[in-house]
């Protein structure tokens, strides 16, 4: 596969994560957070499974690190979810692409790894960044701001444990094995924590197939395809793409836009994004060194 074709599947890969907060945005008014994203991870189960490499069963070891690494992306996904029902979905990605930014931090605090200067200023940047974001004109956050917050933190925590997992895992396997996970765990925590709330409609369906079939199993397709023949920094980079798209759909589909201080706070958000990764990439690169 040509470079050129890899960035074009990330860029797409980015695209359909992009529109899928908009997607999900309007399937939360049909249906409450924790049980449509079982629906969601259980369509993805089956969908990916035929394309994983599953026979032998899964160590111990394997199960362990699938054990975390699905509470971290059960949790995320839910408190994403939660969020976006109070806030709208280009805020709601521009937030969440901070974990981005969060993760070298986590990583600096759990396991004692290097830290770039780059990413403290990204890490102001990205604060000035929420605040013009989330309009200061009309209140600041507000309570979907900052469930979305927790999902950056949870995210970037995530970034951090699939880096360490991968190096000793089949990362393709792991993939998979959150699916289930996350199916199961959101299921579960939807019948012991929320009024559950699932009106049938077309439309319902229409954006479980898109969410399940192209914003995780497909676009992870693609994602581990295209990852195979560049560095990790050039699709960190190509990532940042997601929010904008996010943006577009979103003004495209529920007319909503930015003020001048909200587009100067996404604008920071990028910025902030792109130094962490520029940081971490040297970071690393001095440490093979």
């Amino acid at each position: 596969m040509t470079i050129r074709r890899s960035d074009l599947l990330l860029i797409a890969a980015s695209a359909v994560w992009g529109v899928s907060f908009v997607v999900v945005k309007d399937a939360l008014t049909a249906a409450s957070p924790l049980i449509f994203l079982a629906a969601r991870f259980s369509i993805a189960t089956v969908v990916l499974a035929p394309l994983i490499n599953l026979r032998g069963g899964f160590s111990k070891a394997e199960l362990r690190a699938g054990a975390l690494l699905t509470v971290l992306l059960a949790s995320g996904f839910a408190t994403q979810a939660f969020g976006l029902q109070y806030t709208t979905p280009a805020r709601s990605a521009f937030i969440v692409a901070l974990s981005s930014v969060v993760a070298p931090i986590i990583a600096l605090v759990l396991l004692r790894h290097r830290l770039a200067w780059q990413v403290l200023f990204a890490l102001v940047g990205a604060t000035l960044g929420i605040y013009f974001l989330t309009a200061p004109e009309s209140g600041g956050l507000n309570h979907g701001d900052l469930w979305t917050l927790v999902t950056a933190v949870v995210f970037g925590g995530h970034i951090v444990a699939v880096a360490q997992f991968s190096k000793r895992f089949d990362a393709q396997r792991l993939v998979w094995l959150q699916l289930p996970g996350t199916a199961l765990a959101t299921l579960i925590a939807a019948l012991l924590l929320e009024p559950i709330r699932f009106h049938w409609s077309w439309g319902l369906g229409a954006a479980l197939l898109f969410l399940g079939v192209m914003s995780t199993a497909v676009a992870l397709v693609w994602q581990m395809r295209a990852q195979r023949e560049m560095s990790a920094a050039r699709a960190s980079l190509l990532f940042c793409l997601e929010p904008i798209f996010a943006a577009v759909t979103s003004w495209l589909f529920w007319g909503e836009t930015f003020s001048l201080n909200q587009g100067l706070g996404g604008g920071l958000i990028l910025a902030a994004m792109v130094l962490a990764v520029v940081g971490e990439s040297r970071a690393e690169a001095v440490g093979k060194g």
